[in-house]
């Protein structure tokens, strides 16, 4: 194991991709997220507004026929689709239209407010095994790979897995004890993902045995829908061309760099998930300034 590194501003804009003046939608990517089921309709909307005000050029957003009326009308910049549902969930139908959008794609989300049965499960690691560009899986999508994790290493493309200490739980067997660091680890290498071990001091571990530590965030931010948040950013920074470590672990500290702006502006138990949004831009205009300071 590598000596964990601690993610800071400057470390964050070296990483992030320039935005050169002549671009345009395609340049700076095209996502794809899979997403929502019966009575979880905000879970869609906030990871698909996270990767928009991430930076990607374009987001398509498919979603359960059944909750496709209550997603689209909140959806200004994201353009949705239904898929065939069944049971309130995206049924095995969805299938070839989820792999015919992937084609056009730079970078998947899967997972946030999917719910689970066994048809979505079965659809979820289908998925998982057959699409090609980068992958993000998150919430549901992590849950359904409850006893299946071994499909992971047969992936072409690149993966970063975003489990909170439950859904750890339920890919390994057991609850992160208290080296965090050496858990996701481990979990990194046994599947070839990169993982994301979400919560105070969220690591963010490679196969290869890389390690960052974030230190930015706050108990604020412990509410239903910050993950979505992040999932949505990190899946962002993918389809503009970051590569799967370098793309989570940035997307870790602007969403706990917002967070923390959103606690001094609001305090804790007041600020919401999509406050964090709103807050991106004040922790990525600096960054874009000190590129350009740089270049002139």
């Amino acid at each position: 194991m590598n000596a964990p590194v601690e993610l800071n501003q400057s470390l964050v804009k070296s990483w992030l991709p320039a935005r050169p003046e002549d671009g345009h939608k395609g340049t700076f990517g095209k996502v794809d997220i899979i997403a929502g089921s019966e009575g979880y309709t905000g879970a869609p909307v906030l990871a698909a507004r996270a990767a928009v005000r991430g930076g990607t050029g374009l987001v398509f957003l498919q979603i359960p026929r059944c909750v496709y009326p209550i997603v689209a009308v909140k959806c200004d910049e994201a353009m949705p689709s239904p898929l065939p549902d069944q049971g309130g969930k995206v049924s095995g139908e969805a299938l070839p239209l989820i792999l015919e959008r992937a084609k056009g794609c730079d970078a998947i989300l899967i997972g946030p407010g999917l719910g689970r049965s066994g048809e979505s499960d079965r659809l979820v690691r289908t998925l998982t095994e057959q699409l090609e560009p980068p992958l993000v899986l998150d919430a549901d999508g992590l849950n359904a790979l409850d006893g299946h994790i071994t499909i992971l290493r047969g992936r072409s493309g690149p993966t970063v897995l975003t489990p909170h200490d439950g859904e750890f739980a339920r890919l390994t067997g057991h609850w992160p004890g208290e080296n965090r660091q050496a858990e996701a680890l481990a979990l990194a290498e046994q599947t070839g993902a990169v993982v994301v071990l979400k919560g105070h001091r969220t690591v963010i571990a490679e196969p290869g045995g890389s390690l960052c530590v974030n230190t930015t965030g706050n108990a604020g931010m412990a509410k239903g829908g910050s993950g979505d948040v992040l999932a949505g950013l990190t899946v962002s920074l993918m389809a503009q061309g970051m590569d799967a470590f370098r793309a989570a672990a940035a997307a870790v500290w602007i969403h706990g760099s917002a967070g923390n702006l959103c606690r001094d502006e609001m305090g804790e138990r007041a600020m919401a998930p999509s406050d964090l949004i709103s807050h991106f831009g004040a922790v990525l205009k600096p960054l874009e300034e000190q590129e350009k300071c740089k270049c002139t």
